[in-house]
């Protein structure tokens, strides 16, 4: 039995981890919707000027149409999935490319302390897939 494998062994039937879990699931959620719905409304994400790096991303982006509603579609969608608990896993998946493309975003454009936000978002998010290890093993099974 792997570390991995014994860790979730030990962590998967406490109660203290379970409430944990489902906190981590609620403000993951929390983290996507007022920002996707924003997207799917079709909404400016910024009041930035298009001077600036990060106010000419977000017009670009605005610019597309429908792949802006897109973005935000899927951020609630993602959001949504995870708050209920015969979806949880396929919101964890669907959140997964989402947020690492936030982190990469605001990480090679310089935003302020956004950065470490993504990064903590990613982790609660890599932990929800360590929830459902059997799940997730499955799922690299066939992939690998």
């Amino acid at each position: 039995m792997t570390f991995i494998q014994s860790l979730h062994n030990y962590v998967y039937p406490k109660l203290l981890f379970k409430l944990f879990t489902w906190g981590t699931r609620i403000l993951l959620a929390i983290g996507f919707i007022p920002s996707g719905m924003k997207k799917v409304l079709g909404q400016r994400f910024t009041n930035l000027g298009t001077d600036t790096a990060v106010g000419f991303f977000f017009e670009a982006l605005y610019q597309t149409g429908w792949y802006w509603n897109f973005l935000g579609v899927m951020q609630v969608l993602a959001a949504i999935l995870l708050l209920i608990p015969r979806t949880a896993f396929l919101g964890a998946l669907l959140y997964l490319p989402i947020i690492i493309n936030i982190l990469f975003i605001v990480s090679s454009m310089g935003f302020r302390g956004t950065p470490y936000i993504a990064g903590l978002m990613l982790l609660a998010n890599l932990y929800l897939l360590f929830w459902d290890l059997d799940k997730t093993k499955r799922i690299l099974n066939a992939i690998f």
